[in-house]
């Protein structure tokens, strides 16, 4: 996949995407990303982005002129602008499996109090939030959003299983994780996880991804039970006992 991002730092954003799991993918060449300096497409003589915004309020706006050039000098033209604002949609694991299937991604990064409205409607495709809050620009957004897309993508993890068992893959927060010594203060490792019997590991995981996922996100629960007609029966199974001794426990 060829990534394309738009942003005024840079150097900020390289120093992340040059280390980890994205690190290695841009090394193997899995993930083609590239960053744009808008200021070097400003026409202005001191390079300045920005200006005051018609009809008067607080901060900068910036231009359109400097983005608009950029973009056509990329020639970002018929692909995916995603420009990071707390006004767009939030960010979500369906998201992000959809536009893991794009060959091209653009990311326009924002900053002072947004960006001139005719940027976003000439070429912004989808404006995208990671929360219901303000942030100071929009790489941190880019860069979550370039994390979560990127291990989508084939070859970039070890394998599929690793990120189909990860949190939110399938609506269900992930199952307790736990690694060497069996005891630690007193507290123990599962006995069933040294069972051996793979498929009491897999009931054990699925349960506790489940009860999981109730404690702490109960809207992702509701919206897993609403659509567990395409579960095995075996899990249907599992999941009729988990409700019987949640209700029994209300």
């Amino acid at each position: 996949m060829k990534i394309d991002i738009l942003t005024l730092f840079p150097e900020m954003m390289d120093a992340v995407l040059s280390t980890s799991i994205i690190g290695r993918a841009r090394e193997k060449g899995i993930l083609d990303i590239h960053l744009i300096n808008i200021r070097d497409y400003s026409e202005n003589k001191h390079k300045s982005v920005d200006d005051y915004p018609f009809g008067g309020g607080a901060g900068m706006v910036m231009q359109a002129q400097p983005v608009f050039s950029a973009l056509r000098d990329i020639k970002a033209e018929g692909n995916r602008i995603i420009y990071l604002s707390p006004k767009g949609k939030v960010f979500d694991q369906e998201k992000a499996i959809e536009l893991s299937a794009e060959g091209r991604l653009i990311f326009l990064c924002g900053h002072y109090e947004g960006i001139d409205q005719r940027i976003i409607d000439y070429w912004v495709t989808d404006e995208i939030s990671i929360g219901d809050y303000v942030l100071t620009g929009g790489e941190i957004p880019a860069m979550v959003l370039i994390d979560a897309i990127g291990r989508m993508i084939p070859g970039v993890l070890s394998s599929e299983e690793a990120y189909r068992e990860e949190s939110l893959y399938s609506d269900l927060l992930e199952y307790p994780q736990y690694t060497r010594p069996r005891e630690f203060e007193a507290m123990e490792v599962p006995e069933v996880l040294f069972s051996g019997n793979h498929g009491e590991i897999e009931k054990w995981k699925f349960m506790q991804s489940l009860y999981t996922t109730y404690e702490k996100r109960p809207d992702l629960f509701e919206k897993f039970i609403q659509n567990r007609h395409n579960l095995t029966k075996d899990k249907q199974k599992i999941i009729e006992v988990i409700l019987k001794d949640l209700d029994n426990k209300r």
